[in-house]
């Protein structure tokens, strides 16, 4: 299991994929922020399809953000320069749903939350 989120934010980052398997128009808030402190790579992550497996919108820093999976385990093993890991943004509240952040990222090359 990750440290990168916590029991409530999966428990709500299931419930949103449960319903986004169930109903396809679904358009949640992002539930948590992750990011680089050195690289400059950002996660807004909005649902679990599996205990490991999220999705959400994606921005490794290279100007092409966009929807994605990416797994939990796999970011939390991560080291970036300087040997740090991804962090959660203890502050973030989303304040639009996913396809807004993901239209203003694809015009700013990069997630603006």
């Amino acid at each position: 299991m990750t440290t990168l989120i916590t029991d409530e934010q999966r428990a709500l980052l299931l419930a949103n994929g449960r319903e986004s398997a169930e109903n396809p128009d679904f358009d949640p808030r992002p539930v948590v922020k992750l990011f680089t402190p050195s690289a400059g790579a950002t996660w807004l992550l909005t649902e679990l399809d599996s205990e490991e497996i999220a999705f959400g919108l994606c921005d490794l820093g290279q100007g092409f953000p966009e929807l994605g999976y990416v797994s939990l385990a796999e970011l939390d093993g991560l080291r970036w320069k300087w040997g740090l890991p991804i962090e959660r943004d203890l502050y973030f509240v989303a304040d639009k749903r996913l396809s807004g952040y993901a239209r203003e990222a694809r015009l700013a090359g990069r997630i603006v939350a």
